[in-house]
C-alpha cells in the first residue's frame, strides 16, 4: 500500500469516527436497513461501493471505507433549495421506480427541507426551514437546484406567505451551512434563465453569497455525480480538488470526446453528415451534426444515465455543452459544428485541458482547429458519405 494511501486510511478513519458519534437525525431510518428493506444484497450494495470509489479516483482498498462512509449519510441534514429551475436535477436524482442506491441515499438521508419531496407545505413548510437552520447550525449541507433571479431586486423569485425573495433565502441558508452545493447548470451557471436577454437577472449562486461553492452542473448532472460530491465530503470533510469553474475534477476533469464511444470513429475520419444517413446507422462521430463533446467537460459517456442504461451521444444526437458556463447562447446552433469565428467568443480565457487543471485558450484553439481540419479532410476521404 502506497504511503499516501496509508495517509488517506487515517483521515477517513477519523472523520467516519466523528461522523459515527453523531445521532441519527431520525432514529426510526437508517439507510442500511432500508437498503436491507428494498432487497439490496450485500454483494450489491459493495459493487455500488466498488463503482464509486473507483469514480472518486480512490484505490480499490478504500472500497468498504466508501461503503461505511454511505451508511453513515443519514446523519448529515441536507436542506435542498429551488430557485429557478425545472426540478429535473431533482428527478435526475430521486427516482420512483426502481430506486437505485444513489437515490435512495437521498432518499433516506435528512432531507430536511425539499420543496417538492416533503409533505409540508405553506407555513409548515416555511417553518421548517426556519428550524433547520437553526438547529443544525454550522452542520448541514447545502444544496441549490436552479439560478438566482436578481433583476427588479430580486422580486422575479419570491418563496412562501410572507413573499421572501429566492436570492434572500439563499444567503440566510448559506450563511451556517458546512458545505454548499450548486446542483445543475443554472445554479451553478445560471442555466437557460440566464440565456440572453436574461430579463430576470438570474446568475449563479456563487454570485450571490460570499462562501465557497462547489458546482456539479448538467442539464441535469447525473445522480453518481451529485451523490459523490456528498460522499466526497463524508470521507473528507473538506471541498474536492476543483477545476476552473469550480467542479469536482474527479467528475469533470475530462472532455466527454475523450472518454467517448464513438472516438474511434472521429479517429478514423467517419463522421454523420446529416441525421439519418448511413453514418448515423453505423454510429460513426457526431462533430458535424453539432455534437460539443470536445469542448465539453463532464463524464457523461462513462456514467450515463438512467441507471447507466443510456445517454445522448449513444441515443444518436451529439452532446449540447450543457455543463459549460453559458452553453445556452454559446453552443448553438446546436446541429451545427462550433463556428471557427466563434472559438475565441466562446473559449477566450476559459479554455481547460484534457485534465482540467489550466485555464487559456491556446490549446482549446489548436484543438478546435484540428477537429475542424480533420472533419473537412473527412468529405474529401469520403466524399459519398
Amino acid at each position: 500500500m502506497k504511503k499516501s494511501d496509508e495517509s488517506l486510511k487515517r483521515i477517513f478513519s477519523k472523520r467516519l469516527k466523528e461522523l459515527a458519534k453523531l445521532p441519527k437525525i431520525d432514529e426510526s431510518k437508517s439507510i442500511e436497513s432500508i437498503i436491507e428493506k428494498e432487497g439490496i444484497s450485500r454483494r450489491d450494495f459493495m459493487k455500488w461501493a466498488g463503482a464509486m470509489t473507483a469514480f472518486l479516483g480512490l484505490s480499490s482498498t478504500f472500497t468498504p471505507t466508501v461503503a461505511k462512509a454511505a451508511k453513515l449519510a443519514d446523519r448529515l441534514p441536507v436542506i435542498w433549495l429551488h430557485m429557478a429551475e425545472c426540478t429535473g436535477c431533482s428527478e435526475s436524482l430521486i427516482r420512483t421506480a426502481t430506486p437505485t442506491i444513489d437515490s435512495l441515499i437521498f432518499d433516506y438521508i435528512s432531507l430536511d427541507y425539499h420543496e417538492t419531496l416533503m409533505a409540508a407545505s405553506g407555513w409548515q413548510a416555511e417553518e421548517n426551514l426556519e428550524n433547520s437552520i437553526k438547529k443544525y447550525h454550522g452542520r448541514y449541507i447545502m444544496m441549490v437546484e436552479g439560478g438566482i433571479p436578481t433583476g427588479n431586486a430580486g422580486s422575479f423569485l419570491t418563496i412562501g406567505g410572507h413573499g421572501k425573495k429566492g436570492e434572500d433565502i439563499a444567503k440566510e441558508t448559506a450563511e451556517g451551512a458546512a458545505a454548499i452545493f450548486a446542483i445543475g447548470t443554472c445554479s451553478s451557471f445560471g442555466g437557460v434563465q440566464a440565456a440572453a436577454p436574461n430579463p430576470t437577472g438570474a446568475v449563479s449562486l456563487s454570485k450571490v453569497i460570499d462562501k465557497p461553492v462547489i458546482n456539479v452542473p448538467g442539464c441535469p448532472p447525473s445522480a453518481k455525480n451529485i451523490v459523490g460530491t456528498l460522499l466526497h465530503f463524508i470521507l473528507f470533510g473538506t471541498l474536492p480538488a476543483l477545476d476552473a469553474f469550480n467542479r469536482p475534477k474527479w467528475a469533470y476533469g475530462h472532455r466527454i470526446h475523450d472518454l467517448c464511444e464513438r472516438r474511434g470513429h472521429f479517429d478514423a475520419g467517419e463522421f454523420v453528415e446529416q441525421f439519418g444517413d448511413e453514418g448515423a446507422k453505423n454510429g460513426y462521430c457526431l462533430y458535424k451534426v453539432g455534437c460539443k463533446g470536445p469542448y465539453t467537460f463532464n463524464n457523461c459517456s462513462r456514467e450515463r444515465f438512467n441507471q447507466h442504461t443510456s445517454w445522448p451521444v449513444q441515443a444518436g444526437h451529439g452532446c449540447i455543452g450543457c455543463s459549460e458556463p453559458d452553453f445556452w447562447d454559446t453552443m448553438g446552433p446546436y446541429e451545427e459544428p462550433v463556428a471557427d469565428h466563434l472559438y475565441k467568443t466562446v473559449f477566450g480565457g476559459l479554455g481547460a485541458d484534457a485534465t482540467a487543471d489550466k485555464v487559456g485558450l491556446g490549446l482549446l484553439t489548436v484543438t478546435a482547429i484540428g477537429i475542424a481540419a480533420h472533419a473537412a479532410i473527412s468529405v474529401v476521404k469520403k466524399p459519398k458519405e
